[in-house]
């Protein structure tokens, strides 16, 4: 791939470079000789490692870096009144939106494959990276999260193939040009963009409409939104599920020793192969035969698709076991929907222990006060709950809520939570409640996951 439509841009200056798609995104850029620089807010693991990697990144707003550039290239989760922004459109620079940009990139690739859904991106993402890799496909990959296997969150490849995480948030991968397009659910997530669940399924449906002429839409039939909006599309589908009549279907599900999924996969209701998944819960034997359904639509043997998924261990963040604590497991998880949080409580059930602490950082203010009561219905099934302050992002507090309203919601059916104003008291509360054969799961999209790491060290 040479990537012809970016190659006559000799210097692009990236806005907001610390996100997770963004940094990917520089690293691709580098890979093929474009010249990139990069600011962002804050520093972080991205911006440290793009540092490493000799690129010029700064902190906060530098204005001068904005003279030379013959692109802007910037996040939507930029103010609109950022120094940067603001003098590259006085200085009427060519300027992109992020997902405008990766949607060019994506019309170069004759095979663009797009994971989406609002749950289990970044774990299907990685799930089929893994089998074209094993397959030896050469893809290029952009992931939602570190993956080891590849040593980051991108892969420049030299073939037909570009695995792409898709995010609906704010219509960004209406901008995408997929040949297939891998749909996981539909579910109400993101309201201070869309208002209503209707809004997000007409989303999906502009998303599915756009396919390429010859291409796919590979949808969790078991999902009932992703059902009604497949219905009014006219592409070609291939369905997965376990409790509906699918293409491709789990049977004889399994739970082994280590507490991981086993089952047997039919394809037009005839048996196609048996799988073992190295990740918990009965969530990614979904992500799993979404794979599956993939690698095999694309021509990929069964022993590749069955050892590309026995390598995926799981990617950052994602029920993440990063290590133990007095013998107490810490594990990290990036869940902020009430959905994801379903499937976190159930993943801890397959891990022998106690009791289970959930250390629970609400992730934007719309989203807390949007879902507050499906927040506090699974919340109360773990043991022990410890709530963070809300985890603002992009947002200000105009909604009047904060975590102190949850703990109220939640002590109603769990008297066993508490609601406690910095990390520092998190820790000091877990190092003097927690017990032997207990685990402490720190949960959200925020940066919660710092309450383990400083335990553990």
């Amino acid at each position: 791939m040479a990537l012809e439509t970016i190659k006559k841009y000799k210097k692009i200056h990236m806005i907001g470079i610390g996100g997770v798609s963004m940094s990917g995104l520089a690293e691709l850029l580098t890979d093929y000789n474009i010249f990139v620089t990069g600011s962002d807010a804050k520093e972080s693991e991205n911006t440290l490692h793009l540092k490493e990697l000799g690129l010029d990144i700064r902190i906060g707003s530098h204005k001068e870096m904005i003279d030379n550039a013959d692109l802007i290239v910037y996040t939507a989760a930029i103010p609109k009144n950022d120094l940067e922004y603001v003098y590259a459109k006085e200085l009427k620079k060519e300027m992109m939106e992020r997902s405008e940009f990766l949607g060019i990139i994506t019309k170069e690739f004759k095979e663009c494959i797009c994971i989406s859904g609002t749950h289990g991106k970044t774990t299907t993402t990685s799930m089929i990276s893994l089998i074209f890799l094993e397959a030896d496909k050469d893809p290029t990959i952009e992931v939602g999260a570190y993956l080891k296997d590849i040593k980051g969150n991108n892969r420049t490849g030299h073939s037909e193939y570009f695995i792409l995480e898709a995010c609906e948030y704010v219509d960004s991968f209406l901008k995408f040009y997929p040949n297939t397009e891998v749909i996981l659910n539909i579910d109400n997530d993101h309201l201070d963009y869309f208002k209503n669940i209707e809004n997000i399924k007409l989303s999906f449906y502009k998303f599915m409409s756009k396919l390429e002429p010859n291409g796919v839409i590979i949808a969790n039939i078991d999902d009932k939104n992703t059902q009604e909006v497949l219905k009014k599309t006219t592409s070609k589908n291939i369905t997965y599920g376990i409790m509906n009549d699918a293409i491709y279907k789990a049977i004889n599900i399994q739970i082994n020793e280590d507490g991981y999924p086993t089952f047997d996969c039919l394809k037009n209701n005839q048996f196609f192969e048996s799988f073992q998944i190295n990740v918990y819960g009965k969530h990614n034997i979904y992500n799993a035969l979404a794979a599956i359904a993939t690698g095999d639509f694309y021509n990929i043997s069964k022993e590749d698709i069955k050892n590309g998924l026995k390598k995926f261990t799981g990617a950052k963040r994602r029920f993440e076991l990063i290590g133990n604590y007095n013998g107490i497991p810490i594990i990290d998880d990036y869940a902020h929907h009430p959905t994801e949080i379903k499937s976190t409580l159930a993943c801890s059930k397959d891990i022998p222990h106690n009791k289970t602490w959930a250390v629970f950082e609400p992730h934007t203010y719309s989203r807390t006060k949007e879902h507050l009561e499906e927040f506090a219905n699974v919340l109360k099934e773990f043991d022990c709950i410890i709530l963070a302050d809300i985890y603002g992002a992009r947002e200000t507090n105009t909604y009047n809520i904060s975590s102190k309203d949850l703990e109220i919601l939640i002590k109603q059916n769990n008297s066993n939570c508490i609601y406690l104003n910095s990390y520092e008291k998190i820790i000091s509360y877990l190092k003097e409640n927690v017990q032997n054969k207990d685990i402490i799961i720190t949960i959200g999209a925020g940066t919660i996951n710092k309450v383990g790491y400083s335990l553990l060290n």
